[in-house]
C-alpha cells in the first residue's frame, strides 16, 4: 500500500475513467486510486473492475444509488482512513483537474507547508479554459459569495481539487457534513480552517470537460446559496458540531 490515495467519485464517467486513471499512474509518485461509483448506469464501474485486474493500485467503491457528491466522497474518505493512508486527495475524472499538479500539491502536504492544499482556479487570476462566461461568473461570485459569509481566506472554497494530510479528515466529524453537492468542498475547507489547520492553494488551470456531462443544477447552487448561511450560523453557537 502506498501512502498516498487518490479519491476520485464518479458518475456517467465511462469515457474518461481509464484515461485519468492511468494518467494518475503514470506520475512520478505512488499512488493507489479510489474510484467510488455512484451506480453509474453507463458501465463505468465495469471499466475500473478491468483495470482492477491489472493493476493492484486501482481499488472500487461501488455505492447502492446515487446520492451525491458529499455522500460519496464521505464512504471514500472513511475506506481510506481506515487504510491508514497518510495524504488523501480529492479529483474529478474529467481531466477538468490536472493530474500533473497531484505532483507539487503532495510536495506541499509532505514538507509540512500546509495541512491541506487547494487546487485553485483563481489564486493567480481566472485560470479557467473552455468555460462560457456565464459560468465564469457563477463560479467567481460563488467564491465572493462564500468568502464574504464565511471569512474563509482562500480564493477557490468551491473547488473539488483538494489534498489532505489524513490527519485533518481524521479531526471532523464527516457524518455531519449532509451536503450532497459542491457545498460540500466548501464545509470541508472551513471546518479544516475553523480547527486550526494551514491552508494552502496551489495555481492550476482548470479546463472543462470534454467527455460527458457536467453535475452542476439548480439544486446544487441551491443547497450551497442557503446552505453556507447555515453552517456559518451554526459554526457561531455549536463549534463543536459540523454542518
Amino acid at each position: 500500500m502506498n501512502s498516498i490515495v487518490i479519491v476520485i467519485p464518479t458518475y456517467n464517467e465511462a469515457d474518461n475513467i481509464q484515461p485519468i486513471i492511468e494518467a494518475v499512474l503514470a506520475l512520478p509518485i505512488s499512488t493507489d486510486i479510489l474510484v467510488v461509483d455512484d451506480n453509474s448506469p453507463d458501465g463505468t464501474a465495469s471499466i475500473v473492475k478491468k483495470l482492477m485486474e491489472r493493476n493492484a493500485q486501482v481499488q472500487l467503491s461501488v455505492r447502492e444509488k446515487k446520492e451525491g457528491l458529499g455522500p460519496a466522497y464521505v464512504d471514500g474518505f472513511r475506506w481510506a482512513l481506515d487504510k491508514g493512508y497518510d495524504y488523501l486527495f480529492e479529483m474529478d475524472a474529467d481531466f477538468s483537474h490536472p493530474p500533473q499538479a497531484l505532483v507539487a500539491m503532495h510536495y506541499m502536504l509532505e514538507q509540512n507547508k500546509a495541512d491541506l492544499v487547494v487546487g485553485s482556479r483563481y489564486k493567480k487570476g481566472i485560470r479557467v479554459r473552455n468555460w462560457p462566461l456565464g459560468r465564469i461568473f457563477l463560479s467567481v461570485g460563488a467564491s465572493l459569495y462564500v468568502r464574504l459569509i464565511t471569512g474563509l481566506p482562500v480564493t477557490d472554497p468551491t473547488a473539488g481539487f483538494v489534498g489532505y494530510k489524513t490527519a485533518v479528515l481524521r479531526s471532523l466529524d464527516l457524518e455531519d457534513i449532509r451536503f450532497k453537492g459542491y457545498a460540500f468542498q466548501i464545509a470541508l475547507k472551513f471546518w479544516a480552517w475553523k480547527k486550526g489547520f494551514r491552508i494552502a492553494e496551489f495555481p492550476i488551470i482548470f479546463t472543462d470537460r470534454i467527455k460527458g456531462d457536467s453535475k452542476m443544477n439548480n439544486s446544487i447552487i441551491s443547497e450551497a446559496v442557503f446552505g453556507i448561511i447555515a453552517m456559518k450560523w451554526r459554526s457561531m453557537f455549536k463549534k463543536e458540531k459540523h454542518e
